[in-house]
């Protein structure tokens, strides 16, 4: 093993400024070592009992998430990690294990009081080295959480693209094998001898029939009840091909009163093929119909992913209308919404004048308060969260409540701390909150939570911008 000097610590880039002398008592008070390939360090939950300098190897830092080993971070040569002066930290939050044979220098918790009171520049070396692992650290976490974050949209997303893509593709499937039966239906009708009264009184009745956008809902008694009426018209009439019509003449409106019109005004022996020629326009109808609706739907969802994210616009403050994001955010998160069957209840002032703020990140802390609601709400019974909005002053007060269990008031006081989590392992980085406060102080806000067994409320306040007018 090597001897280490003050010389040897000087070459590493954190103690160039620090007096050889200072050094000199850090080596003599610290406990010099060598671990194998695959020893650990530390893992977590172990207690922060010494400050560790890398002499020589290497020292992989990794998290376990599902049984998965997420990568962190790679010590090499002259890394500094472990306890530091002033640092909050008593727990590893990571496993810390030899990729090669290492050799350390590890300077004990007990000694840190002295280097304090006695050695300055060797005290501010290290602080420093601390603040650079926490902005590091956290910038990694800020990335991993915005990653969490992306994959839980893109899932519940992609849930929420299958069901229209699946539409189109039944519907078309459908459309294409019904135009493939169309030619039979065709020959019947080309046959029929019709006068042109005839001919407008079968236009009028269709295209009115397409055209009346007005039709009442019906409860699935009463629509059977009408569809049992018409088929039983159109057997006493002899109307072959009755199979769907039926129900195409309910879902469009057509009455016995108007095949009665229109049997009183076309020639018995043609009454089947324009009934089926008509039932057959309408299911084409039906199915472009449902076609569109799921299409417009994809178009929708695809709008608000552009708008959610903000992809058109560079990183600058734009004028928004804070309704669009809370309502983009929870189109994002309608399927997790959905598989805990929460209801949501929105309260909006749609007065409120509009924000100026950076919209992207304006809806990363709607994603990150909404979807702590939901798993707040997760296994309880009738689940509620309530969103709402109005004009405090000079402020946009935004609210997000759910009737879930409450936060401990023990917990409370932290819950806005970077990396406390109470979710298990691969649920959050314990960044969420933090990200919230970053984001809203950025804009000039406030975050403030309310929390009872059965009401947890956190309230942003935004000010609004003194050049709006």
């Amino acid at each position: 093993m090597k001897e280490i000097h003050a010389a040897d610590l000087k070459q590493i880039e954190a103690f160039h400024h620090v007096p050889e002398d200072q050094l000199e008592w850090m080596i003599r008070h610290s406990s010099h070592y060598e671990l194998a390939e695959d020893a650990f360090v530390a893992r977590p939950g172990d207690p922060l009992n010494a400050t560790h300098i890398l002499i020589s190897g290497r020292i992989e830092i990794y998290r376990l998430q599902n049984n998965a080993r997420i990568f962190v971070a790679e010590l090499m040569p002259g890394s500094i990690t472990g306890m530091l002066p002033f640092s909050r930290a008593k727990n590893a939050f990571a496993y810390l294990q030899c990729v090669d044979a290492s050799q350390l220098m590890s300077f004990p918790l007990e000694k840190m009081r002295e280097l304090i009171v006695s050695h300055y520049e060797l005290t501010q070396a290290l602080v420093i080295v601390m603040t650079s692992r926490v902005r590091e650290f956290t910038e990694l976490e800020q990335q991993n959480e915005k990653i969490m974050a992306l994959g839980k949209l893109s899932a519940g997303l992609a849930h929420e693209l299958n069901n229209p893509a699946a539409a189109i593709i039944r519907g078309s499937l459908s459309l294409k094998k019904h135009l493939q039966l169309q030619p039979e239906a065709f020959k019947r009708l080309i046959s029929v001898q019709m006068d042109p009264e005839e001919i407008d009184v079968i236009n009028e009745k269709l295209f009115a029939v397409l055209a009346n956008k007005s039709r009442p809902t019906l409860t699935m008694m009463q629509r059977s009840e009408k569809e049992d009426e018409l088929l039983d018209w159109l057997d006493d009439n002899q109307i072959t091909d009755v199979m769907d019509m039926a129900e195409n003449f309910v879902e469009f409106g057509i009455t016995i009163d108007d095949l009665e019109e229109m049997q009183r005004r076309i020639k018995k022996v043609d009454l089947s093929p324009v009934l089926t020629w008509i039932n057959t326009n309408l299911t084409t109808e039906r199915m472009v119909a449902d076609i569109q609706e799921a299409s417009g739907r994809i178009a929708d969802l695809i709008g608000s992913v552009k708008s959610f994210t903000h992809m058109d616009r560079g990183g600058e403050k734009d004028f928004t209308d804070i309704h669009t994001g809370l309502r983009n955010t929870l189109i994002m998160l309608n399927y997790k919404l959905k598989q805990a069957k929460v209801k949501v209840i929105e309260e909006f002032d749609l007065n409120l004048p509009q924000l100026k703020a950076m919209v992207g990140e304006l809806n990363q802390v709607w994603t990150n308060l909404i979807d702590n609601a939901i798993d707040a709400l997760d296994g309880q019974p009738d689940p509620e969260l309530k969103i709402s909005t109005c004009l405090d002053k000079e402020y946009i007060r935004v609210a997000i409540c759910d009737n879930g269990p409450g936060i401990p008031p023990e917990i409370r006081s932290k819950i806005f701390d970077p990396f406390f989590t109470t979710k298990p392992i691969g649920k959050g980085t314990g960044l969420g909150l933090d990200v919230v406060m970053r984001i809203v102080k950025q804009h000039g806000g406030s975050v403030t939570l309310h929390s009872v067994p059965g009401k947890t409320e956190f309230v942003v306040c935004f000010p609004i911008n003194s050049s709006y007018t």
